[in-house]
Order: structure tokens, then C-alpha cells, then sequence
């Protein structure tokens, strides 16, 4: 009994290993990773251009005392410039990313304690602190402001009274 379970056992091992079947899964191994590679995913200047969206939204939401709307914003940012790190290992900026989180902290905290002076003030250092990063990766002619305008029309940033 105790042979033919060995038996048994090196026929089904001799049978898993044949040069077909491993051929067969490197060929579809193959073929995922070309499809994995291929598939879609969004270069560094979408992902910076979703990260200077919520910028410009979040000082329309803090500046209104929205501060539910302003924490969003704050987040959407934190999201994009972690899919940075994510998927754009291979560009350089990704590196320096970081330099940003203590701005982010900063505003995050005037969010917490609805300070509008404190968030006028952090942000401020954030819109100072990306400038500074493009200027040390050679974007230094991409330069952001504290918006004028409301980035898109279809959006009330004032507080309204729950319904």
C-alpha cells in the first residue's frame, strides 16, 4: 500500500512537469505579462494635472469654511501623489514626492481644527513647496498660483445646510 502511494504520487509529480505543460504555461505567462505591460495607465503629467485640480479645489472649499469639502480635496491630492510613487516609478520626480507631506500635514491640520488663518498659511507653504520641487526637477516653468477662479462651474463650494 505504502509503495503505491509512492508510485502514485511520482506519476502524478512526472506528469505536472512535462515539457508541454511548462512550455504550454510560459506561453501563457508570456502572454499575460505582454498584456499586463500594454494595458493603459496614466503618465506623470495626468496624474499631476488630477494633483493640481484638487490644489486649486481645495482653496476654494477652505477659503469658503467648507472644511468637509477641503478634506476631500486634501485627500484626492494625497491619492494622486501616491499613484505617483505607485506607477511612475520609472520618471525621477517620483522620488521627491515626499517633500510635499509635510505641507499636506500642515494643511490637514488647519482642516481639523477649521482655522482659516492656519489654512490661508499652509496653504501658502504647499502652493510655495511645489514650486520648489519643479524648480529642483527642472520644471521650474510650470509654475502654480493660489487660483483666481473656481477651477470648474459646476461646483458650489460654499456650505450648504444638511437637507
Amino acid at each position: 500500500m505504502k509503495y503505491l502511494f509512492i508510485t502514485t504520487t511520482v506519476i502524478l509529480i512526472a506528469s505536472c512537469s512535462s515539457p508541454d505543460k511548462s512550455r504550454q504555461l510560459q506561453i501563457q505567462t508570456d502572454s499575460l505579462s505582454s498584456k499586463l505591460h500594454n494595458i493603459y495607465k496614466p503618465g506623470f503629467g495626468e496624474f499631476m494635472g488630477n494633483v493640481q485640480l484638487h490644489h486649486a479645489k481645495l482653496w476654494f472649499a477652505g477659503t469658503n469654511n467648507n472644511w468637509r469639502l477641503a478634506d476631500y480635496e486634501v485627500q484626492e491630492m494625497q491619492e494622486a501623489l501616491a499613484n505617483i510613487q505607485k506607477y511612475c516609478t520609472d520618471r525621477p520626480e517620483s522620488q521627491v514626492v515626499d517633500v510635499l507631506y509635510p505641507a499636506i500635514d500642515s494643511i490637514n491640520n488647519a482642516i481639523k481644527n477649521q482655522s482659516l488663518q492656519s489654512f490661508k498659511s499652509s496653504y501658502t507653504l504647499l502652493t510655495r513647496t511645489c514650486n520648489d520641487c519643479h524648480k529642483s526637477t527642472g520644471h521650474d516653468f510650470n509654475v502654480i498660483i493660489t487660483p483666481t477662479t473656481v477651477p470648474v462651474t459646476d461646483q458650489d463650494f460654499k456650505v450648504k445646510s444638511p437637507l
